[in-house]
This record gives structure tokens, sequence and C-alpha cells, in this order.
């Protein structure tokens, strides 16, 4: 069996990049012959043959339209067994819709913004190339079966596109809970005195990049109603990092309990360091920062438009609210100052991340690929 991966882009800070390593190492042992399809995937190619189709581009119009064009051809050349693609291109058998639903994405980053705001979404040709590019993938005929990251990504498509209930698929994304684990409270004490937080301060943890997205203006605000010893860590990258430290510093006093880490290869000493996860996303098709929180046994606060608050919801292990109200976020915040709520939502939050193991996940995808294949062109090993 010879399964094709479909991935355009590398960032070692990736939800999606880390997906993939994690499906390619854990699909690898089980007969399965990989190949990834990308403009440039650095490291790991032990594990299967990369092919790089990077064609010259000029912008992120030209550059999404060409390395489509190029990858459907050379899966045409090549014509491996089954085809996943986590881009919107027509030619693959099964497409993972890591990012969502794009139209439901711009409803709601129109919530957010000013008229002007929401015309510069209007005339922007990208989205439109995004939201055709939906379109054909969804109607395509090639498409047997898509792999939605969580109930919420399901639904949406359900909502917005005409295709077979039969054809979609949750699988969630797994955690490695040994990776993630309490274990990283080691961290605790010099992670809180590089940014000069108190030992006995209440630690809330935001990460992501794009902190527009991930709601971490209403977190700064949120952190700013709470008592004097609660304190908010940002970690993730933002070209716009400046204005946030700014609003930080507007709130006075309160700005000095905010402190932005920037990007980091390694986040796993910041869950160790936090006493909870807070992530007002406004839209998140599943979010694999909330997996890894609840794997460090951190309670999570999200917003009802994050796939992995489902988890969150299922197992109690923290509260979801709406991205935009700040007063709620706040008054979850304070139900988390509570030390027996806390130790509570913690328990729960490491059991729920044990339920989400890669065994599974890699379970579920191997019945999904067998259950296309035609009789007997799949060998893989039984797990």
């Amino acid at each position: 069996m010879k399964l094709a991966i479909v991935r355009q882009r590398y960032t070692p800070y990736g939800g999606a990049e880390r997906f993939v390593s994690q499906a390619l190492d854990a699909l690898a042992g089980q007969g399965i012959a990989l190949s990834l399809y990308t403009r440039q995937w650095p490291g790991g190619e032990s594990l299967f043959a990369p092919v790089i189709c990077n064609p010259f581009y000029l912008g992120s119009l030209w550059r999404d339209w060409s390395f489509g064009k190029a990858v459907c051809a050379a899966l045409e050349r090549d014509r491996p067994t089954l085809v996943q693609s986590h881009e919107r291109i027509p030619c693959c058998d099964i497409f993972r819709a890591g990012d969502g639903v794009h139209r439901v994405w711009l409803d709601e980053r129109r919530r957010t913004q000013s008229w002007l705001g929401r015309l510069s979404i209007a005339l922007n040709p990208a989205h439109h190339l995004r939201l055709a590019a939906e379109r054909r993938l969804f109607a395509s005929p090639r498409l047997k079966a898509v792999i939605c990251i969580s109930e919420m990504v399901r639904e949406e498509i359900l909502a917005h596109f005409s295709i077979a209930p039969d054809k979609l698929h949750v699988i969630y994304n797994a955690v490695d809970t040994e990776r993630f684990s309490p274990a990283l409270t080691e961290h605790r004490d010099e992670v809180r005195a590089r940014y000069g937080i108190p030992g006995d301060a209440m630690l809330y943890l935001s990460v992501g990049s794009g902190y527009a997205r991930k709601g971490v203006g209403p977190a700064i605000e949120a952190v700013a109603r709470l008592p004097d010893n609660a304190h908010l860590l940002v970690v993730g990258k933002d070209k716009h990092a400046a204005r946030y430290q700014a609003q930080a510093r507007t709130l006075g006093a309160a700005g000095r309990r905010i402190h932005f880490a920037g990007p980091q290869v390694d986040v796993r000493p910041f869950y160790g360091a936090a006493d909870a996860f807070v992530l007002p996303t406004l839209y998140d098709p599943l979010s694999n920062a909330v997996l890894e929180a609840l794997a460090c046994g951190l309670p999570v606060l999200t917003s009802t438009k994050c796939g992995a608050g489902e988890i969150v919801r299922a197992h109690q292990a923290g509260f979801l609210c709406d991205a935009r109200d700040v007063p709620a976020l706040a008054a979850n915040m304070v139900r988390l100052l509570d030390p027996e709520v806390r130790r509570t939502c913690a328990e729960r939050a490491r059991a729920a991340a044990k339920t989400l193991s890669a065994e599974a996940m890699t379970g579920r995808l191997l019945d999904l690929y067998r259950s296309l294949l035609p009789a007997g062109a799949g060998d893989a090993k039984p797990l």
C-alpha cells in the first residue's frame, strides 16, 4: 500500500506539521510505503520518500495555486494507492480538514472586524481562491473520505457543503502523554524566575501564533480584571506583537502581570510553569496546544469555536465561553482561582488526554485506509 501525504509548508511551531510527523512515525511501522509531497520538509527523510514540489511563485495567491498544480501533476505521474491531502486540492482521495472550514473562519473573523476590515476580507482575492478551492474539493467525485479533526468541523462541513455524511470521519489528533505530563512542573521555578513571576502566583498560559485568532487580546483584558496574584504568560509569534505589549502597558499595574515569551521551539517547560491554560480562540478546528495542556494536567479555558473544547466539555476539564465575551472569560478564570476546582479539573484533564493515544489514532487511520482500498490492495500489518 502506497500512501501519499500532501502538505505544502513546514514550520516547527505548526500543529498540523506536528500531526503529520506523528502520523508518519506511527504509520511507518505498519507496512505502509509513505511519501510526502511538499515544498520543503527538513528532517525525518528515513521514514518516507519526500517528493519536493516547489515551483516558482510570487505572493500567497500564486504560491497555493502553483503548488496545487505541481502536486496534482506529480501524483498523476506516481499514482500512489491513496492520496491524503492537508491542502485543498481536488486530486486527493482523503482530505484532512485540519484548518476547518474557511468559510466559517471568515464568518468568525468578520465578527471582530470594523467595516473597513470586513471590506478588506471581501476584496481579498486569496480568500476567494480558498473558498473556490474548498467548493471544488468537496464536490470532487474522487474524494472518498474527509478526516474531521473534531465533531465541530464535521457539523460545519455538513452545514455548508453537499456531501454524504458517511464520508466524514472524526479522528482526533493524538497527544504524547509522556512528553507532555504533570512531571513538567520540574521547570516551574526556572521559567517563573526568568519572567519575574512569583512562585505563588496563579499563572495562566496561552500558547499559539497569530494573537488575534488565538484571542490574546481578550485574555489580556480578562487577566486585568483578576486579583493581583493572577498572571498571564503568552508563548507564540505574531507580526503585531508590539500592539499586544502596548495593550498590556496601558493597563498600568495589571500590565506588569502579563508576560510575552515569543515563539519557542520547546513549549514543554512553559506548560510545567503554569496553573491553567487559556485559549479564547476565534476559530480553531481542534488546537494541539489544548491537547498538550490537558496532557500536562492543566485546566483549560477555551472558546465555543474551538474543536478541542468538546473534549474539555465532555470530561469537565475546564470551561468554555464565547471568544469575545471578556466578562465570561474573566469569570471562568476566577473559578479556577479555587484550588479545589483547579485540582478536580486537572485530574480530569489528564484523564481526557490519555484517551488520545497515538495507537488509537493510528488504528482509526488504518481502518479508514483499508475501508477505501479495493479487496486485496492493502496489506498493512495488524495493530
